[in-house]
């Protein structure tokens, strides 16, 4: 694994609500020295990254219905046809958390599954993001059922902003649940090269990341 096929696997996470306008550039910056797979800003960040890596091979993400999943499904929508025009190119959209622990799949299905069309027939990528840390093994593989039923891009594990983040556990719970080409990402508590390599070694083929430096940096 060596540092450029490293830095491809990583979504530079860029989402604390205290970031000025000038911090987000500088770490867009950051992000295009390491030549990063993307940078996921908060949706009012988009136009701003989109402009700043414009001649960059960084790409742009955002997140949608973030962190808890309950908006509506008409404001998850628009929401994501916004950051669509605005440039970004990958959604990490945050399912409804409560639906899921009421077990209305249905619901849940439907909203994941309006969502995703519309971003794919924009040719954008859609991560569902479970937050795992609120879940059952269960709700976890229920979601997984859910996700590859629609043909989602990546299922996530976790915001970075519940209780907990990415788990080895968790993480194989959804590598062993979802169907050949769904893909898993891994977020929220990886701070170090070793977190990073060990995500990768257990199947996942993106992780975010909010301190470059910590991984690549080693």
């Amino acid at each position: 694994m060596d540092k450029k096929l490293l830095a491809k696997m990583i979504d530079n996470s860029m989402l604390q609500p205290t970031f000025t306008d000038e911090e987000i550039i500088e770490k867009c910056k950051i992000a295009d020295k390491y030549k990063v797979a993307t940078v996921c800003v908060r949706p009012c960040d988009v136009k701003t990254a989109t402009y700043i890596l414009k001649n960059s091979s960084v790409q742009v993400s955002t997140v949608i219905g973030f962190p808890h999943g309950t908006t509506s499904t008409h404001t998850k929508l628009e929401e994501s046809k916004e950051a669509i025009a605005n440039g970004a190119v990958e959604l990490d959209v945050v399912l409804n958390i409560g639906k899921m622990k009421s077990g209305d799949y249905v619901f849940v299905e439907n909203e994941l599954s309006l969502i995703t069309d519309y971003a794919q027939s924009k040719n954008v990528k859609i991560k569902i993001i479970f937050e795992n840390c609120y879940l059952t093994e269960n709700e976890i593989i229920k979601a997984c059922e859910i996700c590859s039923n629609i043909k989602v891009n990546w299922v996530k594990t976790s915001t970075g902003f519940g209780t907990y983040g990415a788990t080895e556990k968790d993480v194989q719970i959804m590598i062993n649940n979802v169907s050949n080409g769904v893909e898993v990402k891994a977020s929220g508590g990886i701070s170090s090269l070793e977190k990073a390599l060990k995500m990768v070694e257990l199947g996942c083929t993106r992780f975010g990341a909010s301190d470059l430096d910590s991984i690549l940096g080693e």
